[in-house]
């Protein structure tokens, strides 16, 4: 149990989670230390940081993911703490044990609920005993297709077969029918090993029209576990999340108070250090099954923070130094609204592909209730090395209906050209009825989405996005020339294109 004040942290990662980490450490008058790769050497979060070391070439494998160059630096540089973010190292036990070898501390939980809670059946196998929901299916990984072939007729059909060590849908497959499943089961089978060097699948019923719903927890050091309510993360795309809000529009008080005690169970089940989320599937009964728990901070973090009023990384830090929580669950209120909508440098009418560029116009949107998590500046380019994501953009209001408009405001006054980005499919989402209702499941792209959908840009809108673009682009000339918006010229700022 660490019980001294970090003076110094490291942050094990880049780009937008990094600066925001960051800027709540000097807030705390805590110093900063940024690692970066060749590829981010110009990116704001070294800029910003009171330290930085470059650790490498481009490719992860090379930077970010070497253990030893991450151990070194806080060693030259008497880091105190480390925090991991998201992705990268941030759910990796062999980095933790490391850090804890070097007598640095780590900003999140224990190697062993790490690595328990990283494999969805010794994940399923710690909490059954807890009274958390499980999905009906194998307790184990399944040895073959007559194995396999027994389990689905007992759950019966559709089941899903699932990675035991994944994430991200890789390993995945719904199987309709007993006559797809050996090729199922094959393939989920060779992806799991492809993508995590770990082939064991087990099955699961599949459960129809479910909803993605995932609830923050925090706990300290000191046998204090609280729930900080859910969030909605049903719109996805390749099983991957595109769209958040919190709270839920479809969980009553009650239902609520289930899931969120549930979520505190599942911690408990590997006595939980930090911020986890435990992510459930709501069917379309109420009934709710534990899925997995994430480790570490997540994406979709802010909309929580915008409706309790918390800090999740200064608590993170806290609760590292060996703080107690400052808060009961009877003291959490949930206050308005919030929505998360991810800006991807990806294209929606080419099934979400990455469409890597430069920044050639990039202006985020301002006014009240708006945030925007990112990492970039206008003249950069988005590096084909990491993930695509430019920026999150997050709204807040007293009530949904409010953030949703001030949703669909903000992504009008973003202004994004060089890439394609999701800007456009999540303006779609938010106009969408079903959304609006919100009446809506993790098929939501599937059954609503086709490209031809969102409105295209034709000669006239491509030649007025290049005017805008050059006007906003004459350097002092502002005060002789009215500046002509994207809305004056007949177009959203997210309609303007790659030329």
């Amino acid at each position: 149990m660490a019980t001294k004040k970090i003076q110094k942290l490291l942050v094990a990662n880049r780009g937008e989670i990094a600066l925001r980490v960051m800027r709540s450490a000097r807030e705390m008058g805590i110093r900063t230390v940024a690692v970066y790769s060749e590829a981010d050497r110009n990116a704001p979060f070294v800029r910003f940081a009171d330290e930085a070391v470059c650790i490498g070439p481009a490719p992860s494998k090379e930077s970010y993911l070497v253990i030893d160059k991450l151990v070194k630096v806080c060693t030259d540089l008497q880091v105190d703490a480390v925090h991991p973010g998201y992705g990268f190292l941030s759910e990796n036990g062999a980095f933790a044990t490391a850090l804890e070898k070097a007598g640095v501390i780590f900003v999140g939980p224990s190697p062993r609920a790490m690595k328990v809670m990283g494999d969805k059946l010794a994940a399923k196998e710690a909490v059954k005993g807890h009274g958390v929901p499980l999905v009906p299916g194998t307790e184990g990984a399944v040895s073959g297709i007559d194995e396999a072939i027994k389990v689905a007729k007992t759950i019966k059909f559709p089941v899903l077969i699932k990675a035991a060590a994944g994430g991200g849908g890789k390993g995945m497959r719904v199987v309709e029918q007993e006559s797809e499943l050996k090729e199922g089961l094959e393939r989920a089978i060779s992806e799991a090993q492809n993508a995590f060097g770990d082939g064991s699948v087990f099955i699961e019923k599949y459960v129809a029209g479910p909803r993605h719903i995932e609830v923050q927890v925090m706990a300290d050091t000191h046998g204090n576990t609280c729930y900080l309510f859910e969030r909605e993360c049903s719109v996805q795309r390749r099983h991957q999340k595109v769209v958040e809000e919190a709270p839920s529009a479809v969980l009553t008080p009650e239902l609520r108070k289930r899931m969120g005690e549930a979520a505190v169970a599942v911690a408990r089940s590997v006595d939980y250090v930090g911020a986890g989320t435990v992510e459930f599937l709501l069917d379309e009964n109420g009934d709710f099954y534990f899925m997995e728990m994430n480790t570490r901070l997540q994406v979709e973090h802010p909309v929580t923070e915008m409706i309790t009023g918390l800090d999740l990384v200064k608590l993170q830090i806290r609760v590292a130094e060996g703080e107690k929580l400052p808060f009961t669950q009877d003291d959490l209120t949930i206050n308005g609204h919030a929505i998360e909508v991810r800006v991807y440098a990806e294209d929606p009418a080419n099934n979400f592909l990455p469409d890597i560029g430069t920044l050639t116009t990039y202006r985020p949107p301002q006014g009240p209730g708006v945030r925007v998590d990112d990492g970039f500046e206008e003249g950069m380019t988005i590096p084909i090395h990491y993930d695509p994501m430019i920026a999150k953009l997050i709204t807040h209001a007293a009530t949904r209906e409010e953030a949703i408009s001030r949703m669909e405001r903000a992504i009008d006054d973003y202004a994004i050209s060089g890439v394609e980005t999701t800007l456009g499919f999540c303006r779609f989402v938010m106009g969408h009825k079903s959304f609006r209702k919100g009446q809506y499941d993790t098929h939501f792209v599937r059954d609503h989405y086709r490209p031809e959908l969102l409105e295209g840009t034709d000669q006239g809108e491509a030649e007025a996005a290049a005017l805008v673009s050059a006007l906003l682009h004459q350097e002092g000339q502002q005060r002789s020339v009215r500046m002509v918006q994207p809305a004056e010229a007949g177009l959203s700022a997210w309609k303007l294109k790659r030329r």
